[in-house]
């Protein structure tokens, strides 16, 4: 995980509804008084899910797609 982006969380859209809580495939995201955040980073696999679930749109999941060539 020391690679990848974290799924960045905007508090001021979201609706603490807690669907990214019950969504999260690995418990990596928790609901604190604030509203959810990633409190186990080291267990998120960056699944999108939680941005695929998010019907407030305040979970972005930010990554760079590298296409490696293949010679032959």
């Amino acid at each position: 995980m020391e690679e990848w982006a974290l799924p960045e969380i905007n508090l001021v859209l979201c609706n603490r509804c807690g669907m990214c809580v019950e969504g999260c495939p690995t418990n990596a995201v928790e609901m604190k008084a604030e509203g959810p955040s990633i409190v186990r980073p080291d267990d998120c696999t960056y699944c999108a899910l939680c941005e695929t679930i998010c019907s407030e749109g305040a979970i972005t999941c930010t990554y760079e797609i590298v296409w490696e060539e293949h010679n032959g």
